[in-house]
């Protein structure tokens, strides 16, 4: 009789642990850049800590309008994202913002929250590192190539490394 009851139980078990894995839906995926800039701390935060002027600095943003509180960005393909500050600390020369509502045609992300921080750099002068969390744009178990994880990850690492490069630019004088 006992013999009998461990087979059942032995399923019973084995597919309650291989559920989560099949309702499992995506996992955040982590985009981090950071560079060195020949600048001041001080002199970096002045043109990274623009927050609403980030077209001022990224040129993969053709426009954008705000406050350090909120702002919209208008991408090089015409297409918009709204995005919402939720720590800016000037004293710590950092802010956290995250994208509020998602527009696939702009930037193939369901969500994602980021961070910008300027600090001292290695060598003097400072490094900016700007980081985020981000959910690919379908969040369906077999998302197509476009709004997978490789493609939310790509894209907002351009986004970065065009906006680390524009703030190097300006802070050295060279842009």
């Amino acid at each position: 009789m006992k013999r009998a009851l461990l087979l059942p139980l032995a399923l019973a078990v084995g597919a309650l642990m291989a559920s989560p894995a099949v309702a499992h839906g995506p996992t955040p995926q982590k985009v981090d850049e950071t560079v060195e800039i020949k600048a001041s701390p001080a002199a970096v935060w002045a043109v990274a800590g623009d927050f609403a002027g980030i077209a001022k600095w990224d040129a993969e943003v053709k426009a954008s309008e705000g406050t350090n509180k909120k702002r919209v960005m208008t991408l090089k393909n015409g297409e918009k994202i709204e995005e919402e500050v939720d720590e800016y600390d000037p004293a710590r020369m950092t802010y956290t913002y995250r994208m509020l509502d998602p527009n696939l045609k702009a930037l193939p992300a369901s969500s994602y929250s980021a961070t910008l921080v300027v600090s001292p750099g290695a060598q003097g002068g400072a490094q900016v590192q700007w980081y985020a969390r981000v959910y690919r744009g379908d969040t369906g178990n077999e998302p197509p190539d476009e709004l997978n994880d490789e493609a939310a990850k790509a894209a907002l690492s351009q986004l970065f490394k065009a906006g680390l490069q524009g703030i190097k630019a300006k802070a050295e004088g060279k842009g």
